[in-house]
């Protein structure tokens, strides 16, 4: 967009609405769909499976082996045949001569033959001859001497088990209870089969997903990646968290804030700043920032009809819109694409609670939409709100912060409807949604809610 710069400490005429024709106001929805018709998810690339946590698969799964890989004991207990505990009772237990033991990652598996039992471990391979598991609860639990009470040598450790036991065999195991054939036992891919479509395109991989892909062998995938997303704190007026302020100094509350909420969203985020109010610092910076952004983020100067060095700045280095919509708070709001690559950024309001509604209802989504996630929008659900709610502004979307129960559906508002009180928005963990036609809710009234966590 080309715009004249105006002399410093004026206006730009571009940016003043004319009286003929004065701009209009932007419902939030619109102001949403404008941003999100302009973006596109971002390219997928290979990543390593831990580092594409919380990203969205660009590609269908499949079972290339089956899971399990092989049939493997579900419980600690002894391999059996079912011939062998068919009678096993309480009063006339079946009892079997312990051959030996089969832990989990056992490759050398002894065959198991009539009258016998091998001690076997969850998760290890079903020995041949096996075709059930008794657990250790239906048995005695092993002994080491013969029905008469004749001691016999304690069960060697399998690797020094002959691949036959003598005759004395090295132990008994009484059995109570009978087994079906395949008694606790996992057969192979039971779970997934070869070929099967383990993960879809457009899963976001969460630790579940995570740990599938490991178990079928893939320690690779093709994600869309997290957009890595820039937060600039402007402001002569802003110093780092832990410096004295000072008369007309304030702690940078907003870049902490917003960068925080980029993560949540599942972002990478960059915070930059303080920066201060000069026209050269800001254009050095954001010309710095871009080369390694998906998305930038301000907050403050995005007000209609006056002059901003970052709003003369960011209308400098491409297209632009700063527009007023119908919301409290949050009324300014900017958005548009600069830079070379033309990467989208988002003006928000610079008071804190004005910042982080416009986050939640603009930024998210945005995120959102370029890591490929639907729906991109937060959800919204219906609430019963515990409190009268006064003087609401007609014709405006008003959030009001809030606590929501969802065992209870109800919703009580945290705080005014301010926009600088920061102790009221750390209570909340809800956005209470006033319609633009009403001014006022009674105590019991059935609301729209946007839960937050």
């Amino acid at each position: 967009m080309s715009m004249a710069k105006p002399a410093a400490g004026g206006a730009s005429s571009a940016a003043q609405p004319s009286a003929a024709a004065p701009e209009r106001v932007w419902t939030v929805d619109e102001h949403v769909e404008d941003i999100l018709s302009s973006l596109r998810p971002l390219e997928p690339l290979p990543m390593r499976i831990l580092d594409a946590l919380g990203c969205v698969l660009a590609e269908d799964v499949a079972v290339v082996a089956p899971l399990p890989p092989f049939d493997n004991s579900s419980m600690d207990g002894y391999a059996v045949r079912v011939v062998d505990v068919a009678d096993a009772s309480e009063r006339y237990p079946a009892a079997l001569n312990v051959v030996g033991e089969v832990p989990a990652g056992r490759a050398d598996l002894p065959q198991l033959g009539p009258g016998e039992a091998l001690r076997i471990m969850t998760g290890a391979p079903i020995p041949p001859g096996a075709e059930a598991v008794v657990p250790n609860e239906w048995t005695d639990g092993g002994t080491d001497s013969r029905p008469d009470g004749t001691p016999v040598a304690t069960l060697p450790p399998y690797r020094d088990a002959p691949s036959r036991p003598g005759p004395s065999g090295a132990g008994e195991v009484r059995v109570y209870r009978p087994a079906e054939p395949g008694a606790f036992i996992r057969r192979r891919g039971s779970d997934l089969p070869v070929g099967r479509l383990a993960l879809a395109e457009g899963t976001v991989l969460g630790p579940a997903q995570i740990g599938l892909l490991a178990a079928i062998g893939r320690d690779e995938v093709t994600v869309r990646p997290r957009p890595r997303v820039v937060v600039l704190s402007t402001g002569s007026e802003l110093v780092p968290p832990g410096q004295a302020t000072g008369p007309g100094r304030i702690p940078d509350s907003n870049g902490f804030m917003l960068a925080a909420a980029v993560r949540t969203a599942g972002a990478d985020a960059f915070r930059v700043g303080p920066i201060p109010d000069e026209a050269a610092k800001v254009r050095e910076v954001v010309e710095d920032q871009l080369v390694r952004a998906d998305l930038l983020v301000t907050s403050g100067g995005a007000s209609v009809g006056g002059y901003d060095v970052v709003r003369e700045v960011l209308e400098e280095l491409g297209a632009v819109r700063f527009r007023r919509l119908a919301m409290q708070p949050g009324k300014p709001q900017g958005f548009g694409r600069i830079g070379p690559d033309r990467t989208p950024f988002l003006a928000f309001p610079g008071n804190p609670v004005s910042a982080y509604v416009s986050f939640e209802l603009f930024g998210w989504p945005a995120i959102r939409t370029l890591m490929g996630v639907q729906p991109a929008r937060r959800s919204v659900v219906r609430a019963r709100c515990t409190q009268a709610v006064g003087s609401s502004p007609l014709g405006k979307r008003q959030y009001l912060r809030g606590r929501y129960d969802p065992v209870s559906g109800e919703v009580t508002p945290v705080g005014g409807p301010a926009s600088h009180l920061l102790g009221a928005l750390a209570l909340a963990d809800a956005l209470i949604v006033v319609p633009e036609n009403t001014t006022s809710l009674e105590a019991g009234a059935e609301v729209n809610v946007i839960p937050l966590d």
